[in-house]
């Protein structure tokens, strides 16, 4: 049984089993992490002035935040060298989290993927330490359906064993037994804004990050958050998650309002408000 975690995937693409299946225990904090970033690390020309130098779009932007969530890897794959460039790119302390493919979670609807999976695998395994969790999104339309996650799950913890934070769009994601099943392949619920439903709109870390998709609304992806929205979210992030969660999970923001060039300025603005704002830094 091959379990993929951060640092095995040279092993992995080898088919050398690594020397311990498990991932080593993560040092503990007395407090949790903050991390503000966006979908796909854009910035508009507004945003070039706030940012650092660097050699590159992602470079220039992960001056100022520590988050990206690459988006891209849900529409087409990228080789494992293109994400260790990304990697060697960025400061030591930023952290990717990387949208499985829509082959797997939308086309297939996580039936028989086990070939698309292990591609997406040995290619994501190439950001090493900066690889902070998978994110699986489910197509609106996908009802629960127990036997055909209990499987797919299954086989994805038989690969990888470390963060999976999923975004659940179908009430029936949300009811009993579905979060059973997935809290006990550890896998987080994802808080999204607009939210389908309450549920939606609170995070819930189990062995993962707190994670925030922030799409905005009602025109999803085009407008700015204001800062009455911006405050509530800092209010929202700084309490924590429920109480029966892992209280010093990694609590993640992404702003996905991208389309009109808004994300990177409201992460920024985020972490103003949370009073973590980082200096510019050289990329």
């Amino acid at each position: 049984m091959i379990v993929m975690h951060t640092t095995s995937w040279r092993a992995y693409l080898h088919g050398v089993l690594p020397s311990s299946p498990r991932l080593p225990a993560r040092p503990s904090s007395a407090v949790a992490r903050v991390r503000c970033g966006c979908a796909g690390g854009s910035m508009s020309a507004a945003d070039h002035a706030q940012v650092g130098q660097g050699a590159s779009v992602l470079q220039r932007y992960a001056t100022r935040v520590d988050a990206v969530e690459i988006n891209s890897s849900f529409y087409r794959p990228h080789r494992a060298s293109t994400y260790a460039r990304w990697a060697d790119s960025v400061l030591e302390d930023v952290r990717f989290s990387v949208k499985l493919p829509r082959s797997i979670s939308h086309d297939a609807w996580l039936h028989g993927t086990g070939p698309l999976l292990d591609a997406f695998l040995a290619q994501v395994g190439a950001l090493g330490t900066r690889l902070g969790c998978l994110l699986l999104q489910l197509p609106p339309s996908a009802v629960f359906d127990a036997a055909v996650a209990a499987r797919f799950l299954a086989m994805l913890r038989r690969r990888w064993d470390d963060g999976v934070v999923c975004e659940r769009r179908h009430a029936s994601w949300f009811a009993a037994p579905a979060q059973a099943l997935l809290e006990r392949h550890r896998i987080a619920r994802c808080a999204a804004d607009p939210a389908p439903l309450s549920a939606a709109a609170i995070p819930r870390p189990v062995a993962a990050p707190s994670y925030r998709r922030w799409h905005d609304a009602p025109r999803i992806y085009y407008r700015s958050y204001d800062e009455t929205a911006l405050q509530a979210l800092a209010a929202a992030v700084r309490a924590g998650p429920p109480s029966n969660a892992q209280p010093l999970a990694e609590r993640w923001v992404i702003f996905d309002n991208s389309a009109a060039g808004c994300a990177t300025s409201n992460a920024l603005e985020l972490q103003r408000l949370l009073g973590i704002e980082r200096k510019r830094q050289r990329g």
